[in-house]
Formats: C-alpha cells, structure tokens, sequence
C-alpha cells in the first residue's frame, strides 16, 4: 500500500457518515431520483455557475449545462469536479439543496482534511494525494451508478382504481 493510499483510508475514516460517497449511497439513492448523464468533460474542471438571461447555467471546461435552477446547478458541480460522467439528482426539487449543502460542505471537509493530514508533506505528494482521494470517490460513486433515467411512480390503490375506471369509460 502506498503512502497516499493511507493517507486516503485515513481521511475516508475521519469523515466517517460524512463520507462523500457514502452520502450518495444512503441519501441520494435512497430517494426517487432520475439520472443525468454529464457531456464529455475535460479531466481538470472547475465548474463555475453562471447566472444569464435564459436562467442558471454550470460551466465546466467549454461545456455550459442549462439547469432549472441555483440548487441543480450546486449540485451538479459538485460530481463534475469529481469528474463523474453520471450520478443521479433527486426527483423532488426541494431536495435538491439540501443535498447540494451537504455535499459540497463533504468536499470542502474532504479537501480541508488532506490539507491538514498532509501538511508535513511536499507539494507533489499533497497533489498525488487530492488526486488519489478524487480517484476514490469517483469509482465509488460510478459503483452505486446514476439510477434510472426516469423515476417510477407507484400508484396507489386508489390511485390505480381511477385510472382503470377512466379508460373503462374511454373504451365504452
């Protein structure tokens, strides 16, 4: 095992539930969410949100993603800086920040946590490490996957007997 990757293990334990990935996994794929598949984007991005006439935008590298709204827009620039290629956003949109607000405050506690555990080290070492840990949450992240490209909808009883009652009186 390489120095980095301790390092890597020791920063993913001390952010124990706070753990990028792991907030994926048990918040964000624990809701109804729909999938988003991100364009090509270069492998060092810094997506910056811009606000123009026809709404928010997400810039990263030369790409500019349309998003509905400020939230989607937080959200969707925390994995492009990740560089993920899909992950899956929350259906309902006032989960969206609250989701974008715990995420990004993991990565800036990722990110300050390597600063910290690396501060005796060398600038290259410090740099193989951010990529190291980015390197990690990514294939975890890849390994949950980005859900369905649309959420189902459950019907209820109710709900189902409605519907059959409408097209039984379409059909006579």
């Amino acid at each position: 095992m390489t120095p980095a990757a301790v390092y890597v293990d020791q920063i993913r334990a001390d952010l124990g539930p706070a753990w990028l990935p792991r907030l994926y996994r048990e918040r964000i794929l624990k809701m109804r969410t729909r999938s988003y598949q991100f364009p090509p984007l270069p492998r060092k991005t810094d997506p910056a949100i811009h606000h123009t006439l026809l709404g928010v935008e997400l810039k990263a590298g030369r790409r500019r993603m349309l998003c509905p709204d400020l939230a989607t827009a937080r959200y969707l620039a925390v994995f492009a800086r990740i560089g993920c290629r899909a992950v899956a956003i929350p259906y309902d949109i006032t989960r969206i920040s609250f989701a974008a607000d715990e995420l990004e405050s993991s990565w800036h506690r990722m990110l300050l946590l390597t600063q910290t555990a690396a501060a005796d080290r060398k600038a290259p070492f410090r740099a193989r490490l951010r990529h190291q840990l980015i390197a990690k949450v990514r294939e975890e992240i890849d390994e949950a996957g980005a859900g369905a490209a649309r959420p189902q909808f459950n019907q209820s009883t109710r709900q189902k007997l409605r519907a059959a009652a409408k097209t039984a009186k379409g059909n006579s």
